[in-house]
């Protein structure tokens, strides 16, 4: 009997521990939306649906209607950025909120004044969020990409669009 209670508990558990990831990053932009020093950009899920398709459905060369499939995988993007702020205060509190345990770390760049940092969260061999935290004495920027991604979608998408961030994951020798 003490089994059969048990099993639900850790379930929710392990459920509430995930759920509580995606709010630390929800709260960090919460934090931050009334903020007028703040740029705040939201890109739905039906907007990149949209966005696809109309690549797909328009589009003469495979490239284009291979960018239009890729584009639909993305579920939502969140952008917060700032240049009228201490980014390094800013990057340091937005890494600090995060549960490190659920995102891996892809690349990161520090030097005297700057850091950037790109991670992902993966379930099942599948890129679910792509997260860049970047920040230097004047500027901040938090991107969060979800969506269900390879490896190699990050990099096409980094290489044939102008997604925000993505031409700084370009940069660096990201896994094929």
């Amino acid at each position: 009997m003490k089994k059969l209670v048990l099993i639900p508990v850790f379930v929710l558990m392990a459920v509430f521990q995930v759920l509580a990831q995606d709010d630390a990053i929800q709260r960090f932009f919460s934090n931050y939306m009334e903020d007028d020093r703040f740029s705040r950009v939201y890109i739905s899920p039906k907007m990149m649906q949209m966005a696809g398709g109309f690549l797909k459905n328009n589009a003469e060369e495979a490239d284009s209607q291979e960018l239009g499939a890729l584009i639909q995988k993305i579920k939502g993007i969140r952008i917060l950025s700032s240049d009228e702020v201490d980014g390094m205060k800013m990057y340091n509190e937005a890494y600090g909120s995060l549960t490190k345990q659920k995102y891996e770390e892809l690349m990161d760049v520090q030097d005297k004044d700057s850091s950037i940092k790109f991670l992902v969260r993966e379930e099942n061999g599948l890129v679910k969020e792509l997260l860049m935290l970047a920040g230097d004495k004047g500027e901040f920027t938090l991107l969060s990409m979800l969506g269900n991604f390879t490896y190699e979608d990050l990099n096409m998408l980094a290489e044939k669009t102008n997604i925000p961030g993505m031409e700084e994951y370009g940069k660096g020798n990201m896994p094929q």
